[in-house]
């Protein structure tokens, strides 16, 4: 019996459902609410059958539709037949099935054997339904559509094929002709396209030639069909290592994204692979979207905008651009009731599109085509208020968003409809609504101000730039340089000189306060930037030295008796000592800013860093005090020299300030350490998905120039009792099977999660024969400690190159499997040792003939105008960067405001270059420009930078024989002085006896 609490539940998703219909997670939670319950089989029926309503379903669901519609309907009637037929033919528009295709025939071969074979009388109801003939017409129709799917095809197919031979064997007359004439173009056809066995199929043809076709035929139409065999075969084999490739990859997301993007590239590009492999994406981004895999819906958005299929506006009811795309197909298919059907689906649309990015293409769809009407004359009295009403509602609807457009395209064509019309003064009020949402948008006031200037109304245009030029523009620089251009064209003497000097003006102001607040925020990148170091390291307690420098009269008897000469190997003792000495003198103490650093929140709008110094004075010296500012409210680092000082500094906790009750806690117990994560997650994922459980102060990511897989973000809220909310996120699954991992960030744990000593517990395996798997590497090195990863190198048939990458938990395991070095694997001697990441982007580097220097400047970029004090935010950079091409790492050049950006090729740095749309970075508008230079060290006023590994000890060569290579900054010099490990004079004499 269900309980009242979960009826309760029941109808509290059904009240849901019944406001947000086209919310997939809600028709998912009902669907696995109801199975859970017993005996609620029926609810279970209505749930399924409300999602179909409003999307498109997978597999699961229509199969439990079918078999009940199978178990309800009456099959001995024609109408009971099609309610079967009709649910299969809906479940196979909504996704490709293999195993509903393969239901479906199974099906229609039930009912034919049930009939023809005598084992029931069949009903006249009936009628023509599953008679041969029937059969032979309904039949191609289903095992076509599994023709799309390559390698599981022949589960359909063969079906077919089985029955046809079946037929065969039992006819004769004009009926086996008319049989032998079908089967003929349904094998030669079959030959035509690529499928997993083509063997089989070929096979078959031979023999039926064989039996049913003129001697005299046979040897032509076996080389006509062999002809059409090669080429299928050839097309299948050559997608062979992308298909094995997807299969290694479990069927993921990105491994399709990546099968489509190689298919597309090809030179002649196959419609009937792209549109088979789009059919198959789409259907597994289906799959795991229902199962609630996150960054599912991105990628079947994607499949679906680059197949261009009506029935995506079923798969994805949110994606405006695909309810754009099935607006243009009606478009160019026109009709009577075209226009009123456009307008039903433009109204559906905007009911299931909100996001800014999706709404701005459905808008454009719909406006452009009541415009192209209007154009050929085709439109009635209506059309112009029509096209007006959708811009207007579009830009309404858009700004509802606290963002809204940036690059205000629906303004844009809004203003050039006016435009067009010579309505000047509308484009005008165009952009002066756009300026008063879009505020402190430079380019909504510039955009302003040029309407007013092309209306000849220069006088306004000059002071809405006097009146707004203080303004805290995004990019304020843009509309003072709008504004002196404006007045050199318009202006007087007196007015240039004017607007320059007042340009002036405000710049010097803007400078003061930037950097004001440079100071203020530079708590956020120091210690961001800290975190990517190893473990703080405290002053460390120098020794004693124990000599005997105060022995003045035991020196001077030592050097009577040996005189005035010193020995060589005092000297050497004595120079050895003092360059000890000096090393420690000159080694730099470390900040330990996590265990010295106490966050206070809850601060009234006028304090000030006077104050915070005054309440925490006797706690111990103060190293900094940052302030930042929130929407709701202030908070501030206070950094003391000492840890000793902040126990003390937690007494001030509830202390007041200006009458207002302060909160004091230590900076690390409201922060999150976050790991494992999926990888398309960014800055606005994790703010998105930690915003609800308090006020976030800052995410701080990781830089990936050393390691482009490194997955973790630090979230800090501003209070403790945030944080604590937050790790109930801790194991919840965004991913199957990568639980998400959620921790108070204590500084004492940092070692453990960093990935410092990833390069010193990776080894790197040479000699391997081409038959090797990841399977036998684990086996031969586990007993050496915990194999993390094994990363084979393989060519494009997925066999083994040779070598291999092994990383373990530890690094003792990864030393001790050195002892498997010239150990013998499959009658080859296998290298192995100490893996050098220099080594390994060498190999992975393209060969373009041109040098690996070379390469790498063709895919370099150099970014400038970035803000101050964003040394560490590579990270975040990147993750910028990638929204337009892929990034390979990203390296900012110390503190002068560039960077520079390598791509994974030069194509992807031909996208960044040839981007046309402003790219913001922290309130920046940032400049790309092509990297001229050849990469290497690059000096700045704070270090020194390098796209270089995190360690740089060479490898020696695999096999037996090889000289051993010095490494790096080692000395080829015969006359270099011995190292620590080196023998000395002494060591000699003694060996000379």
């Amino acid at each position: 019996m269900v309980d009242d609490q979960s009826l309760e539940a029941l109808a509290n998703l059904l009240n849901l459902i019944s406001e947000n219909p086209f919310d997939l997670s809600l028709h998912v939670q009902h669907i696995r609410l109801a199975q859970s319950l017993p005996g609620m089989d029926a609810e279970v029926q209505s749930a399924m059958e409300m999602l179909t309503s409003f999307y498109a379903a997978n597999e699961d669901v229509w199969t439990h539709l079918i078999k009940l519609k199978k178990d309800s309907a009456d099959l001995n009637t024609e109408e009971g037949v099609n309610e079967v037929l009709a649910l299969y033919e809906q479940a196979e528009n909504d996704y490709l099935s293999i195993p509903i295709l393969k239901s479906h025939v199974e099906f229609l071969l039930d009912g034919y054997n049930k009939y023809s074979g005598g084992e029931e009388a069949k009903p006249d109801d009936l009628g023509e339904m599953f008679t041969a003939k029937w059969m032979r017409a309904t039949l191609p129709v289903v095992t076509k559509k599994s023709t799309l799917h390559w390698t599981r095809s022949h589960e359909v197919w063969d079906l077919q094929r089985d029955w046809a031979m079946e037929q065969l064997e039992g006819s004769s007359g004009p009926e086996k002709a008319d049989l032998v004439d079908w089967i003929t173009e349904m094998l030669v056809e079959r030959l035509k396209q690529p499928h997993s066995n083509s063997d089989d199929t070929s096979v078959t043809y031979s023999s039926f030639t064989t039996a049913n076709k003129p001697e005299a035929d046979y040897m032509k139409l076996l080389q006509n069909a062999s002809q059409d065999k090669s080429r299928a075969v050839k097309a299948f084999d050559r997608r062979f290592a992308m298909e094995n490739t997807l299969k290694q990859s479990g069927f993921s997301l990105e491994a399709y994204s990546n099968y489509i993007s190689w298919e597309s590239r090809s030179k002649f590009p196959d419609l009937f692979a792209i549109t088979g492999l789009h059919e198959r994406a789409i259907a597994e981004a289906a799959k795991v979207r229902f199962e609630g895999q996150a960054g599912a819906e991105t990628y079947l958005r994607a499949f679906w905008t680059s197949y261009s299929d009506a029935r995506a506006v079923r798969s994805v009811p949110s994606s405006g651009e695909s309810w754009a795309r099935y607006i243009r197909l009606l478009e160019r298919s026109p009709g009577d009731d075209t226009a009123d059907s456009i307008a039903g689906l433009y109204d559906t649309a905007l009911i299931t599109t909100v996001e800014v990015e999706q709404l701005i293409p459905l808008v454009l769809a719909r406006a452009g085509f009541e415009k192209r009407l209007l154009e050929t004359g085709d439109g009635d009295a209506d059309s112009f208020a029509t096209l007006l009403e959708v811009m207007e509602t579009g830009m309404r609807a858009v700004r509802k968003d606290a963002t809204g457009d940036q690059w205000f395209r629906l303004e844009k064509y809004l203003a050039e409809i006016y435009r067009s019309a010579g309505l000047t003064d509308n484009v005008i009020g165009v952009w002066e609504a756009a300026t008063k949402h879009y505020k402190n948008s430079y380019s909504a006031w510039t955009q302003y101000t040029d309407a007013l200037m092309k209306g000849e109304r220069s006088e306004e245009a000059r002071k809405v730039f006097q009146d707004n030029h203080r303004k805290n523009f995004d990019w304020p620089e843009g509309v003072w340089d709008a504004w002196i251009a404006f007045e050199h064209l318009y202006g007087t003497l007196t007015e240039v000189n004017a607007a320059i000097d007042a340009v002036e003006q405000a710049r010097s102001q803007l400078n003061a306060r930037r950097a004001k607040e440079a100071a203020k925020t530079q708590y956020q990148y120091d210690q961001a930037s800290a975190e990517q170091l190893a473990s703080a390291v405290l002053v460390a307690d120098v020794p004693i030295p124990h000599s005997d420098a105060m022995n003045v009269d035991q020196q001077a008897t030592a050097i009577a008796e040996r005189g005035t000469k010193r020995r060589a190997d005092d000297a050497d003792d004595e120079d050895s000592a003092s360059k000890r000495q000096k090393i420690k003198n000159d080694e730099p103490l470390k900040r330990d800013r996590e265990n010295c650093t106490v966050f206070v929140a809850d601060m009234p709008r006028n304090v000030s860093e006077g104050d915070l110094r005054a309440l925490f004075k006797d706690c111990g010296k103060i190293r900094e005090v940052r302030i930042t500012a929130f929407q709701a409210g202030f908070v501030a680092t206070v950094e003391f020299m000492d840890r000793d000082s902040v126990p003390q500094a937690l007494t001030k906790d509830k202390k007041r300030i200006h009458n207002q009750e302060i909160a004091v806690h230590l900076a690390w117990s409201s922060t999150l350490y976050v790991t494992n994560f999926p990888e398309h997650a960014d800055d606005s994922y994790i703010r998105n998905m930690f915003n609800k459980y308090g006020v976030i102060f800052d995410v701080r990511w990781p830089s990936k120039k050393f390691k482009n897989s490194r997955r973790f973000c630090y979230v800090q809220y501003t209070s403790p009792a945030s944080a604590q909310q937050a790790l109930e996120l801790h194991e919840k699954e965004l991913e199957a099977g990568f639980p998400l991992s959620v921790l108070i960030s204590n500084p004492e744990r940092k070692k453990g999660r960093t990935d410092q000593d990833a390069d010193q517990r990776e080894i790197h395996v040479a000699g391997l024969p081409r038959t090797t798997t990841s399977d036998d590497l684990r086996k031969i090195f586990k007993e050496y400690g915990t194999v993390q990863d094994v990363r084979l190198g393989t060519d494009k048939d997925g066999r083994c190159k040779g070598f291999a990458f092994v990383e373990f938990e530890t690094p003792e395991s990864a030393s001790s499997a050195l002892q498997a070095n010239n150990s013998e694997f499959k009658t080859r001697r296998l290298a192995v040792t100490m893996s050098d990441p220099r080594a390994k982007r060498a190999r992975n580097a393209p060969d373009t003939g041109f040098g690996e220097r070379a390469d790498t400047r063709n895919r370099s970029v150099r970014i400038k105008n970035l803000p101050p004090n964003t040394e560490s935010q590579e990270g975040l950079l990147q993750q910028a960067l990638e929204k337009i091409a892929k990034v390979k790492r990203v390296e900012i050049i110390g503190d002068t405001c560039e960077a520079l950006v390598e791509m994974i090729n030069a194509a992807e740095a031909g996208k960044l270059l040839l981007n046309t749309e402003p790219l913001l970075f922290g309130g920046n508008t940032l400049k790309v420009l092509e990297e001229t230079a050849l990469p290497g060290p690059v000096a700045s006023s704070s270090r020194e930078t390098k796209f270089v590994p995190r360690a740089a000890a060479s490898k020696p060569r695999a096999g037996l024989g090889q000289k051993k290579r010095l490494g790096i900054g080692a000395s080829s010099s015969a006359g270099s002085k011995a190292g620590a490990g080196g023998k000395g004079q002494n060591d000699f004499r003694s060996m000379l006896g």
